[in-house]
């Protein structure tokens, strides 16, 4: 086949190729030669440039004793130091030489071949609230600017994600050296009460294999890096172990009272590469071994992970990132594969998606690091479990929030409850409330206590007025209800903050009952994971949940089930309830302590009560729960204070400031409203169909 090839060309058309070729040859060398005799001139500019934007840009000056080219490509800077304006040195260095790839030079990128870096220092700083690192946060502020002024500009003038993501990583690849050797470098740490001192002595890569060692406060603790770097074909990994010892990092635990430690940490860019010239992918890994958090806020023990791995692909498009729905996240047994994107445009939008493969149900659990879930250590559980959750938001129209969830479960069974003893609350059980983190009082939760109130005894409005206003459907669903999950994350996204939860019934009755009244960040998952168990296993039937619920629920300082309540309240015992009293009642369980300012001096209701009445009367009446009203006050005049309990009669001055609510009651009523009214209209439209 060559040989045919040749014989087709002629003598003429090789003696062009000739000259093509030499052509293109001699312009290389004197490329070459150009940019031998310019280097020096690119070198300087190239310095000059960098120092002009560091001092523009973050108010650093950047001091360079020699910069001169010790071999072909070699570039050596002597006595180089980092001064940030009116603060003390951050960086300096005695020398270093790179060797620098000489045609990216011509178009201003710096890729570095050999890297020799001598006697490094970098200190952090902060005095009071003054660092000599600050200029970092200064930068972050500029991007916002940049960013906020690039989202007010036309569609032409937006970033281009993928390509800004692409110039990010080139950036960092760029200056990973092929090879290098790194001696006694320091970095230390200084605040008013915490010195913290990193030092490495070597460090070294050769041709792309890394091999070091770190020292923690002289020799405090030795850490050992290795890894394989591969910069041009995107390729990296790096392993940080200490030598079958624990790596830990004090300054965390000083700083912020995180105590944090591993075994073993490995982390691997495996690949980076475009489809469609439109989505840039990154393929990569992350594991750990034998993870140890503690901290309040997390849980009150030592939470550890002794194995976990992250497989991950991120995908950058043009105005959106996502986590792709092929990464996986695996602890022992356990395979979760989670999903997350961002877009843009035309709107911002958050998608978020959960998924398991089926699996033994007691994988779940098992994989449950030790010390987070301390209720539920020690259950065992059978059956086949699997599940799927999906929730999107437009920022442009939140009320359109979705959120889907669904644990689909076969011949599912507990068979040791372990620490979350759900069947207890069947009988006579002792219930401690909690108030500012502190036990109040131990309540008898059964016949035993002469204040407990069995459900039939309880006024038929009081039980309608708190199902409708807490939980309408309660009797009919699972434990949660995905409505007022959707209304609740509407109505926080719309209010910049936690306004309004998507709890049940069940949920309370778990979070008062079942979990201790540490405000950890795992503790509402608890709670979930809780109520699923004990709804989907029927432990504890709608009935007895709802009775214990209303005889430990708080009402007031101190008031703790119907039958305090109504005796503080009203003098009255739980069945002699009215209507009026019943939605009062209903009224203050999100805010049982300021329940006595909705009253005046003559012990009537304020005013500004009376549409919240009105509204929820108007839903049990539609619902057959009351009988209608006509005038709208469903028993609002009637509800009476007792005399021990009524505010002084004011003077006139104060009368319009009593009258004020102690919140903006109408926005919560309007919350209120939103949410009944989506999950009336929900259920309505199921019976319809």
């Amino acid at each position: 086949m060559f040989r045919q090839l040749l014989s087709r060309i002629t003598k003429r058309q090789l003696v062009i190729g000739g000259v093509v070729l030499g052509i293109l040859v001699l312009a290389g060398l004197i490329a070459c030669v150009v940019a031998y005799h310019k280097r020096e001139a690119l070198l300087a500019s190239t310095i000059a440039r960098i120092q002009s934007r560091m001092a523009a840009d973050y108010q650093i000056d950047l001091a360079i004793g020699k910069a001169y080219f010790s071999g072909m490509t070699t570039v050596t800077l002597e006595e180089v130091k980092v001064l940030p304006h009116d603060r003390e040195q951050l960086a300096g260095v005695e020398e270093v030489s790179v060797s620098i790839k000489l045609f990216p030079l011509l178009t201003g990128d710096v890729r570095f071949g050999r890297l020799r870096v001598h006697d490094a220092q970098i200190q952090l700083i902060k005095k009071d609230s003054i660092s000599n690192y600050d200029f970092v946060f200064k930068g972050l502020d500029t991007v916002d600017t940049a960013e906020e002024g690039l989202a007010e500009q036309p569609d032409e003038a937006s970033v281009n994600m993928a390509q800004a993501a692409n110039r990010m990583l080139n950036s960092v690849l760029y200056k990973i050296p092929e090879d290098m050797e790194l001696r006694d470098f320091i970095l230390t740490y200084r605040d008013d009460s915490i010195s913290q001192r990193i030092s490495v002595p070597n460090a070294d890569i050769d041709n792309g294999y890394l091999t070091s060692a770190v020292f923690l406060n002289d020799n405090e603790a030795a850490w050992q890096v290795s890894g394989k770097l591969n910069p041009h074909k995107r390729q990296l990994y790096v392993k940080v172990h200490a030598n079958g010892q624990k790596i830990a990092i004090p300054l965390l635990e000083r700083k912020l009272g995180l105590k944090l430690s591993f075994d073993t940490i490995e982390t691997r860019l495996r690949e980076v590469y475009w489809t469609n010239n439109e989505f840039l992918h990154f393929k990569g890994e992350w594991a750990v071994k034998n993870l140890t958090i503690n901290h309040w806020r997390i849980a009150q023990k030592d939470v550890v992970v002794p194995d976990a791995h992250v497989d991950a692909e991120v995908i950058v498009g043009n105005s959106h990132i996502e986590l792709s729905k092929t990464s996986a996240v695996t602890v022992k047994k356990l395979v979760v594969h989670p999903f997350i994107r961002y877009t843009t445009v035309p709107d911002k939008t958050y998608a978020f998606g959960l998924e398991t493969p089926e699996m033994e149900a007691q994988d779940l659990f098992d994989a449950f690091p030790k010390g987070l879930f301390e209720s539920l250590e020690g259950i065992r559980v059978s059956g086949k479990i699997q599940y799927k959750l999906d929730a999107f938001l437009d920022t442009a129209n939140p009320d359109s929030v979705q959120f889907d969830s669904n644990m689909e479960q076969k011949d599912f069974k507990v068979n040791a409850w372990g620490n979350a003893n759900i069947p207890k609350i069947n009988k006579t059980f002792v219930y401690t409330p909690y108030e500012d983190e502190k036990p109040v009082r131990d309540i008898v939760v059964g016949p035993e206590n002469p204040n407990f109130i069995p459900l039939a005894q309880i006024s038929p409005d009081l039980r309608n007025a708190i199902l409708t206003t807490e939980d309408p459907s309660f009797f009919s669903h699972n434990g949660f209800v995905e409505e007022a999950i959707r209304t609740s994350i509407a109505i926080n996204f719309k209010e910049k903050a936690f306004k309004r939860g998507g709890s049940t019934i069940s949920m309370q009755l778990v979070k008062n009952v079942f979990l201790n009244r540490n405000k950890t960040i795992v503790r509402k998952l608890e709670e979930i994971l809780i109520v699923w168990l004990m709804e989907s296993t029927r432990a504890v039937s709608k009935e007895r949940m709802y009775e214990v619920y209303l005889n430990v629920i708080e009402w007031g300082h101190n008031v703790y089930g119907i039958n305090e309540a109504a005796r503080y309240y009203f003098s009255k015992h739980p069945a002699q309830l009215t209507l009026g009293e019943s939605i009062y009642l209903a009224s203050i369980v999100p805010r049982p302590k300021t329940g006595l300012y909705s009253f005046n001096y003559e012990g009537g209701l304020k005013s500004y009560i009376a549409p919240y009445f009105s509204y929820i009367g108007n839903i049990m009446a539609r619902r057959g729960l009351a009988p209608a009203d006509s005038s709208g006050s469903y028993g609002f005049y009637a509800v009476s204070l007792r005399e021990a309990l009524r505010p002084d009669k004011p003077v006139a001055a104060d009368t319009l400031q009593l009258e004020m609510p102690p919140t903006d009651f109408e926005t919560e009523l309007q919350q209120v409203r939103g949410l009944l009214d989506r999950i009336f209209n929900s259920s309505e439209e199921e019976e319809n169909q």
